[in-house]
């Protein structure tokens, strides 16, 4: 799964890196402990999506994916993960799968192991090449008037064998010529991205507990410790 993630790559460098056009009101500032429920920058199509000729838009959405049927946003288990294994087939992110995905960036991501005596040991995770990671994710608006709130999910899958000897979920991670093909720019055909990214395509190292706390914030939680 993921829990947690940063993103410090510039909105106006996202917005040239996705050829997007951002909205005003994006998340400012690096973000070095993202959590659930805060509001997370994505990529989406335009308003002229169905067509195929909107432009993209940066945007952020609640990161906790609301089904339709939740009288209210906590009515049910925070969704902030979605099983490519069954994404299509569950109920709570079927329509979303097909109509609404997303792009999800990040600077990288946190993971947790555990000692001998129970204690969560951070794994501070990111891309070899020091790019922007790109998660696949699905959105839903939910609610209207005041109440609407505009969510999201990451798509999750296995582990790829580098990965796994910290945990045995990983987010989807898409490279720059799978973002046209899962935002549905390019047709059908985006279950097949629904992959595991190769081993060699990321890093990761131990950092200090201290992020095991959704206050704390700050560079020093991606430092590595041995």
């Amino acid at each position: 799964m993921c829990g947690r993630f940063l993103l410090t790559h510039p909105n106006d460098a996202l917005a040239r890196l996705f050829d997007a056009q951002p909205v005003n009101d994006l998340p400012q500032g690096d973000r070095y402990n993202i959590c659930p429920t805060q509001s997370v920058a994505v990529v989406v199509q335009g308003a002229q999506a169905a067509q195929g000729a909107g432009p993209r838009v940066l945007t952020h959405k609640r990161w906790g994916f609301v089904p339709h049927w939740y009288k209210q946003p906590n009515d049910g288990p925070l969704l902030i993960n979605a099983r490519s294994e069954t994404i299509a087939q569950k109920p709570a992110f079927a329509q979303a799968c097909r109509t609404s995905r997303c792009l999800i960036p990040a600077s990288g991501f946190y993971e947790w192991t555990k000692d001998a005596s129970g204690h969560r040991l951070p794994w501070y995770i990111t891309r070899r090449d020091g790019g922007v990671m790109v998660f696949a994710g699905v959105w839903q608006d939910w609610g209207a008037g005041d109440a609407r709130i505009s969510t999201c999910a990451i798509v999750t899958t296995q582990a790829n064998c580098a990965t796994q000897q910290i945990h045995h979920r990983l987010p989807v991670i898409l490279g720059p010529d799978d973002w046209a093909l899962w935002l549905g720019e390019q047709g059908k055909g985006a279950a097949r991205l629904m992959q595991p990214c190769a081993p060699d395509v990321l890093q990761f190292h131990r950092v200090d507990a201290a992020v095991n706390s959704n206050k704390a914030t700050g560079a020093q939680l991606i430092e590595k410790i041995v």
